[in-house]
């Protein structure tokens, strides 16, 4: 019964939701001329709200199935099992590609209602541009979960226990990324909205790119958010030790990542001197683009990844579709009425308009190379048909140098000004700067007793750009404050807007990136060993002591618990390191589970290999050893740039006046 009510409320709610896209044209097209533009919006606003409640309804009916294991919906039987603890079970309503698309419906229907509901200065009739085209690419989502994938699909005769859940994904790393990748996802949408919105009207002016701004920083934000998570728990949960792997699929969400961030700093630039208004336009068009591209590539079965789901070709053709509609229609529109459009004002080589363009041509270099190494297998595969891989040498060889630059860039652009910028104004904070950078690296180079040129670049660049932006926040300060010279520094601090103070934090937390990046690829080490109870192994600064191994019944698992002694400097034992090998009964599946001691400088990782059978070696065990200097500050820079993102949607100029069109 919930299956059914579950199942008629995303019909219903396909059925509104094309009412109020094609209503919303139609009167912004003049067909219902009677109807004044307000009301008109009042009503698309109520439809929406709607919507979303029926979408909600199919969310909760799939969650109450998984709790009570109703097991003759299919997608409960393949994916939760009668042991699976409850937390997991209302996780793994989205750990399937049903559950996860109808999540990804979920949260678009949330960035409508915020939109819907939101007020910003824009003519109504704008307005109801902009939910209408929601609306219509919400119709196409709708679509796809019921004809290829639906989440309710019945299974008889009903069996009388389930699969399991991917044991990968009974993380809580899994839990909370996927939410987090879609909410960045499908916010850009938004973004798309008020582009094909803007080309409609024939219209692109400053009041467009202010309001942009907002819902693309937070989708922006967002999805850093979710890389930043995903990364996480590949590194603690794959067993490998790596943080990165230039996997497709990882792939599929930095190319929508390169592109927001362009579209970040041009909007920027198209606000503050409406300039790069094409080229505004166009990011906004292709950064939801490639949210599809990626949506199109983990659930069509085309790459092999794990993070891909494993579907039939019916899905990928289903989306692929989609997307050349969304996509496709989306570009003839551009190509027809950017002309109306036009690029806006120039501007001078010297000014920050300039630095910006720059930023915005590195970064879509930097997503060209992606986009090249992670297609082209598949063109080749296609056309030729032969399988191939690029790997990770590709993408570190075109990515560092093109994102190096970018990072020297930002450190520039807190010194530079609209329309010029006197070169000798970038002089003195750019050799202050670049001073403390060569002394960091001189004194990080003694105290490691190691020099690398590729290390030696990436810390200066990213020292160079931390002091810079330091520097400038720290010189606003003191300006913002000369009306009031005994004003405190929290005062003089709140002078500033936090659209400011999100750029500041968004560029430490590139240049926090870029170090632990540096330090941990340059310095970390890795050792593999066979250790019987009693003997030590070294890694690093570290000394780590095989104590033994458990054997431990859990609800749905049984682990093999191993036990390791941390010691350092004089012996003391520092921590007690439980890496497991788990296997799930039901799948009968073995698990690595890593365990890892982080402090504040770096980690030690320790995965539970194999029992040795041998006699020569009884009670032996394979252990594999990494060490990582500074590996945290990778995800410390992720939260510093998402955290940036974050608060400048609360910058006093998205405040609309009491007349901006609102519920």
């Amino acid at each position: 019964m919930i299956a059914f009510v579950s199942q008629f409320s995303l019909a219903l709610a396909t059925v509104l939701a094309l009412f109020g896209a094609v209503a919303g044209f139609a009167a912004v097209r003049g067909v219902y001329n009677h109807a004044p533009a307000v009301p008109l919006l009042k009503s698309i606003q109520r439809n929406v709200l709607l919507v979303s409640g029926l979408v909600s309804v199919a969310f909760l009916g799939l969650i109450y199935s998984f709790v009570i294991s109703d097991f003759s919906v299919r997608n409960v039987a393949e994916n939760s099992n009668l042991a699976l603890p409850v937390f997991y079970k209302v996780a793994a309503s989205w750990g399937s590609h049903e559950g996860s698309f109808l999540l990804w419906v979920l949260m678009f229907t949330g960035w409508t209602q915020a939109v819907a509901w939101a007020k910003f200065e824009v003519s109504a009739c704008f307005k109801v541009r902009v939910l209408a085209t929601l609306q219509l690419v919400l119709v196409g989502f709708l679509l796809y979960l019921l004809v290829a994938s639906n989440p309710f699909e019945y299974l008889y005769p009903t069996p009388v226990d389930g699969r399991d859940l991917n044991p990968l994904l009974q993380d809580i790393g899994m839990i909370i990324h996927p939410p987090l990748l879609y909410m960045g996802y499908v916010g850009f949408a938004v973004t798309f909205a008020f582009a094909v919105a803007g080309l409609l009207e024939g219209r692109f002016d400053m009041t467009w790119a202010r309001w942009s701004r907002p819902w693309t920083n937070v989708a922006w934000a967002f999805l850093t958010m979710g890389i930043a998570l995903g990364s996480w728990w590949a590194y603690r949960e794959l067993g490998w030790g790596g943080w990165w792997f230039w996997d497709p699929v990882e792939n599929a969400s930095l190319m929508p990542w390169l592109a927001g961030t362009a579209l970040i700093h041009s909007l920027a630039v198209s606000e503050k001197r409406g300039a790069l208004r094409s080229w505004t336009l166009l990011l906004a068009l292709t950064t939801f683009a490639l949210s599809l591209l990626g949506t199109f590539l983990v659930r069509s079965g085309v790459l092999t990844s794990v993070h891909a789901f494993a579907t039939d070709p019916e899905r990928g053709v289903f989306i692929l579709a989609l997307l050349f509609i969304v996509v496709g229609s989306s570009y003839i529109l551009y190509a027809l009425k950017t002309g109306e459009v036009g690029q806006g004002g120039s501007f001078k080589a010297t000014g920050r308009e300039s630095l910006l363009l720059s930023n915005n041509v590195l970064m879509s270099a930097a997503l060209v190379a992606v986009m090249l190494g992670t297609l082209y297998p598949l063109v080749v595969e296609v056309i030729g048909g032969r399988k191939m891989s690029v790997g990770q040498p590709y993408f570190e060889a075109m990515f560092a140098p093109i994102l190096l630059p970018a990072v020297l860039l930002m450190a520039l652009g807190p010194d530079s000004r609209w329309r010029e910028t006197r070169l000798a104004q970038y002089v003195k904070p750019g050799v202050v700067a670049m001073g403390v950078a060569l002394l960091v690296l001189v004194g990080a180079a003694l105290f490691n007793g190691y020099f690398s040129l590729l290390w030696a670049i990436g810390v200066v660049c990213a020292v160079f750009m931390a002091v810079a932006t330091l520097a400038h926040a720290a010189v606003a300060t003191r300006k913002a404050g000369a009306a009031v010279p005994e004003s405190g520094l929290l005062y003089r601090m709140r002078r500033l807007s936090l659209s400011y103070w999100g750029m500041v934090l968004a560029h430490l937390g590139v240049a926090v990136f870029v170090v632990g990046v540096s330090w941990v690829k340059t310095f970390e080490t890795e050792t593999d060993a066979v250790l019987k109870p009693g003997e030590t192994s070294e890694i690093g600064p570290w000394r780590v002591t095989f104590i033994g191994v458990d054997s431990v019944q859990r609800q749905n698992h049984v682990a093999a618990l191993g036990v390791f002694e941390l010691t350092r400097g004089d012996g003391t034992v520092i921590h007690l390191l439980e890496p497991e090998k788990r296997r799930y009964q039901s799948s009968e599946q073995i698990m690595t589970e890593a365990a890892i001691h982080s402090d504040w400088f770096s980690d030690v990782y320790v995965g539970l290999g194999d029992a040795v059978q041998s006699s020569s070696n009884a009670g032996a065990w394979g252990v594999r050893l990494y060490y990582k200097p500074l590996i945290n500050l990778i995800w410390w820079g992720c939260a510093l740039m998402a955290l940036g993102g974050l608060i400048t949607v609360f910058d006093r100029r998205y405040r609309p006046r009491k007349n901006a069109v609102a519920a």
